[in-house]
């Protein structure tokens, strides 16, 4: 690297660096350049004092305009709101079981419901619905419904849950066999309760966990184990699992149970939104 003489035709010099014969010329930048540049220095402060920009502890600046876009949504929200103010409010006041005779409701309510089952609802059954079994959400797209599957049924488990601190929550409470029976037993129930689903079992195990069946769990499963809606108790004779239904994982939910939680949604949404949802679910295929 060697320092050059050389000047341009305007007279301007060069850097100084020199590359294998390569020199660079000093030019100044385009003065067009330059007072675009200060422009953008300007425009930008002008910015940050107009509109929200400067962090502080707790929010931004506001700026001198006001301009918020949390308020130009919420204006946007209050917008739809008052829109659809007249049909919520035939959607809230209908007989849930008459929503089918208006055409015009069910298909608001049907859309509607959707949206409000995309947002808070498909978090843990599925944006399809399918539920997630091996964390226990259940299926919301077949005929096997722990509460009833009544679009009254589905009114009530939404708008107050199950297992929550809701005064009006649904609650079940299945004990954990593991404290009152020995694993020899725990696996003869076992056994026996896969085979009111023809599941595969140990033939001797599941004649000798009958008796322990009738005894322990048929007062919510019912003799035959087609369980009780009313105790939210599943049927276990359909071959439908909420968390699973092989050796491994029926052992655990006898030993341990099983403590579900689905939050109440009174409290978030209105009885227009909660009936929406309702029609939803229940339209999906398994409703009853």
């Amino acid at each position: 690297m060697k320092k050059s003489d050389h000047t341009s035709e305007q007279g301007y010099g060069t850097t100084g660096h020199e590359w294998d014969g390569i020199e660079e010329w000093n030019n100044p930048l385009p003065r067009w350049w330059l007072w675009t540049f200060y422009l953008t220095i300007i425009w930008g402060l002008g910015y940050t004092i107009a509109y929200p920009a400067w962090p502080l502890i707790s929010q931004a600046t506001t700026g001198l305009l006001g301009y918020s876009t949390r308020a130009e949504v919420a204006e946007e929200i209050q917008r739809v709101e008052a829109a659809n103010a007249d049909i919520n409010g035939r959607l809230a006041s209908v007989e849930l079981t008459s929503l089918v005779e208006d055409p015009e409701l069910t298909q608001y309510a049907t859309s509607s419901g959707a949206a409000v089952f995309r947002t808070y609802c498909s978090q843990c059954h599925g944006s399809g619905a399918a539920g997630v079994q091996a964390a226990g959400y259940p299926n919301l797209l077949d005929d096997a419904w722990l509460w009833g599957g009544s679009i009254e049924d589905i009114h009530t488990t939404i708008t107050y849950g199950i297992r929550n601190e809701h005064p009006d929550s649904r609650y079940s409470e299945m004990p954990a066999f593991g404290d009152i029976l020995s694993d020899e037993e725990i696996a003869q129930v076992v056994n026996y309760v896969q085979s009111l689903s023809g599941a595969s079992q140990d033939a001797q195990l599941a004649a000798a966990g009958e008796e322990l069946f009738v005894d322990n769990c048929s007062a919510c499963h019912g003799e035959a184990g087609e369980g009780d809606p009313l105790q939210g108790a599943p049927n276990l004779a359909d071959a439908i699992w909420l968390y699973g239904g092989d050796f491994e994982t029926l052992t655990e939910t006898v030993r341990y149970s099983r403590y579900g939680v689905m939050p109440n949604w009174d409290d978030r949404l209105s009885e227009a939104e909660i009936r929406a949802v309702t029609l939803y679910v229940h339209r999906l295929g398994g409703g009853q």
